[in-house]
C-alpha cells in the first residue's frame, strides 16, 4: 500500500470517528479505504452502464 496525504473537513473526520467509536471500523485508514472502494465500485458500474 502507498501512503497519501489527504485533507478532509473537520466534519468528515468527526463522522469517521463516530463510526470508529461505534466499532464499525477499526481506524480512520480502514474507513477511508472502504469508502473509496465503495465509490470505485459504484462509479465503475455507472460507467459500464453508460458505455453499453
Amino acid at each position: 500500500m502507498k501512503i497519501i496525504p489527504v485533507h478532509l473537513p473537520a466534519g468528515y473526520l468527526d463522522g469517521i470517528d463516530t463510526l470508529i467509536d461505534r466499532d464499525l471500523y477499526p481506524n480512520r485508514s480502514e474507513a477511508i479505504r472502504m469508502a473509496i472502494r465503495d465509490m470505485l465500485k459504484s462509479e465503475t458500474r455507472n460507467f459500464k452502464k453508460k458505455t453499453d
